[in-house]
């Protein structure tokens, strides 16, 4: 029978985390005592010491969005060279001028 995917919670992450680190018990101890994988254990385990210095003021994590003023003036560019290519193919008779 296959388990249907759960979410856990930060702080139930956190919490197993923590345990591990104690090192208290062993890795297959708490996987039963919590009901997850050793695995996932582990890898909550290299999250939490990964991103332990941001607990103190550390430096923020590096952002995953995009710089949008970046993205835009990539856009204006490229939206530019299009134009400017559909021009030339036109006058060369490349390119048909309906589209």
């Amino acid at each position: 029978m296959k388990r249907t995917r759960r979410n856990h919670g930060a702080t139930f992450k956190a919490q197993v985390a923590v345990a591990a680190i104690k090192g208290d018990q062993t890795l297959a101890e708490l996987a039963e005592q919590f009901s997850v994988h050793p695995t996932q254990i582990t890898d909550w385990k290299q999250q939490l010491l990964a991103r332990a210095a941001d607990a103190f003021g550390g430096s923020p994590p590096p952002s995953d969005t995009p710089d949008l003023k970046t993205l835009h003036a990539k856009i204006g560019q490229l939206t530019l060279e299009n134009d400017f290519l559909e021009g030339a193919l036109t006058k060369a008779g490349l390119l048909s001028a309906k589209r």
